[in-house]
């Protein structure tokens, strides 16, 4: 069980018991009592008086409590702020009498504004209204300060809203209201005529996944983008000012002066003004090319798109028609080629039929015919020959003239072998002149194919330039508008609001976070 430290409650005591504590006697007693009425405040300094509310009723007086002894942290408050005034207390009580002795409480604590002078010439400070706060009740000072603090605060709040309405109005309400006056009554209405074309090809499918993506968009994907560049580019721009003078028109001075074309403008400036009106766009799962061409006039918008339209035809036609011109081209050249080369074997080959025999190869055909029937003959008597050799007493009359035509034949055998491959006067075998002619021969024939397929070549070239492998089908026609497109007065104005609603608001946020940053 733990022991507890028994508590004991101070009554408050009076100034009187202050004085019986210093060691005062029965005068000083009295003289700290009757001065207990006149002690100071520690705001102020003063004594301590009852405040006075105009607004409220007076309080009933009732009996002052009893004041409660000074702890020691007030003793040692006491004693510093005599040593700091100048004093030379022997102690704490002493601190105490000499502090009461020159009017000042002994237990408040140091405030630095309290030295300054209350009032400064020339300003106007608030520390008249002050002290009308301190000498109000505790209650009704407290809600004194909550209304000044409400009152600041809502006046703050007009101040920043005002600032706010100002700014809006200075960067989103009157530039709107501008542009909205010019879109409404200055502007020059634009009317637009719109129009739909697709590039068809009518190239013969070429291999075995030749034809897969023939007759879909994807075939002329390359063709129609190109088409879409040559219409936004200043090549088309400046061949529509020759023929319908773009640029005169949207240099006429009735149009207003942000529409206007400068006088005297550059191809630059017009080709911007053409990229605003012309508008060009190609959806690549169709295949199907948009195109918006606006005008001051109905009849030169329609005029406008129909050129740009024909201008287009032309650039599928002259895509195209290189291709065809190459292809034309290089079937030609093939079968120059091929008749040249079937010429020079040609000669070749009469070269060599006029420099050693008219037909090489009868001549070998003959010369081997003839070693044949020599050999075969030769066979014959060599047969003969063993037949008379087999008897027992052979003629050898017989057997000497049987081996004298062997011997003849085998010597012809050999002229005709020696005829073969004797070189001629040319320097040349029969053997030799006979594969030449024979290669010859194959050159002929490998010349004879190569101009054939190039005559074929030839004919599907020209077939093919002949006719147009591009088309251009125009699906909408540009038709002349009847009321002006642009300007889309409301739709502008409500997204200039947007547009510079987004910035005000971007700018806003970005200023508050540097000033978080820097005041961070």
């Amino acid at each position: 069980m733990t022991t507890k430290v028994e508590r004991y409650r101070f009554r408050r005591t009076s100034p009187a018991v202050e004085a019986l504590l210093a060691g005062l006697g029965d005068d000083a007693l009295t003289a700290a009592t009757e001065a207990a009425g006149d002690r100071p405040s520690p705001e102020g300094g003063g004594p301590v008086t009852a405040p006075q509310d105009s607004f409220a009723a007076p309080a009933p007086e009732r009996a002052p409590d009893p004041a409660p002894p000074p702890s020691g942290r007030q003793l040692r408050l006491a004693r510093r702020k005599a040593q700091k005034l100048g004093l030379a207390p022997k102690s704490d009580l002493d601190a105490v009498r000499m502090l009461e002795a020159k009017g000042l409480d002994p237990f408040a604590i140091d405030n630095g504004l309290d030295d300054l002078p209350e009032e400064i010439p020339g300003a106007v400070l608030p520390a008249a209204e002050a002290r009308a706060r301190d000498a109000l009740p505790a209650p009704q000072r407290r809600q004194r300060e909550i209304y000044d603090i409400r009152r600041d605060i809502a006046r703050r709040r007009r101040v920043r809203t005002a600032q706010l309405l100002v700014r809006l109005a200075l960067f989103i309400f009157l530039p709107t209201l501008l542009a909205g006056w010019y879109f409404f009554r200055v502007a020059t209405p634009m009317y637009a005529t719109r129009s739909e074309f697709v590039i068809l090809q009518a190239d013969a499918a070429t291999g075995p996944l030749g034809g897969i993506f023939a007759g879909t968009q994807f075939a002329t994907n390359q063709d129609s983008i190109s088409v879409q560049s040559f219409l936004q580019s200043m090549d088309a721009m400046l061949r529509l000012d020759r023929d319908l003078d773009f640029v005169a028109h949207f240099s006429q001075p009735w149009i207003d002066a942000i529409q206007r074309m400068p006088e005297n403008a550059t191809n630059e400036q017009a080709y911007a003004v053409y990229k605003k009106r012309v508008k060009i766009g190609y959806d690549p799962s169709e295949g199907v090319i948009r195109m918006e061409v606006s005008a001051a006039d109905p009849g030169l918008a329609e005029a406008f798109a129909t050129h740009l339209i024909r201008y287009a035809e032309d650039r599928v036609d002259a895509l195209s028609q290189r291709k065809r011109e190459d292809a034309m081209r290089s079937a030609e050249d093939s079968l120059k080629e091929a008749r040249a080369e079937r010429r020079d074997a040609q000669e070749r080959l009469v070269r060599l039929q006029e420099g050693t025999l008219l037909d090489p190869q009868a001549v070998v055909g003959s010369l081997r015919s003839q070693i044949n029937t020599i050999e075969m003959q030769i066979q014959e008597k060599d047969l003969q020959k063993a037949a008379l050799l087999d008897n027992l007493r052979p003629n050898e009359a017989r057997v000497a003239g049987v081996q004298s035509d062997i011997d003849r034949l085998n010597d012809m055998l050999a002229e005709l072998n020696a005829r073969m491959t004797r070189v001629q006067s040319d320097r040349q075998s029969l053997a030799e002149t006979t594969v030449q002619v024979q290669m010859a021969q194959a050159d002929l024939s490998t010349s004879d194919m190569f101009l054939q397929s190039a005559l074929e070549n030839e004919k599907q070239a020209s077939l093919e330039a002949s006719r147009q492998v591009r088309y251009l089908t125009t699906s909408v026609r540009p038709v002349q508008p009847q009321s002006p497109s642009y300007p889309r007065a409301f739709e502008d104005t409500l997204l200039v609001m947007l547009v510079l609603s987004g910035g005000y608001l971007m700018i806003s946020l970005t200023a508050a976070i540097l000033r978080e940053q820097v005041s961070s």
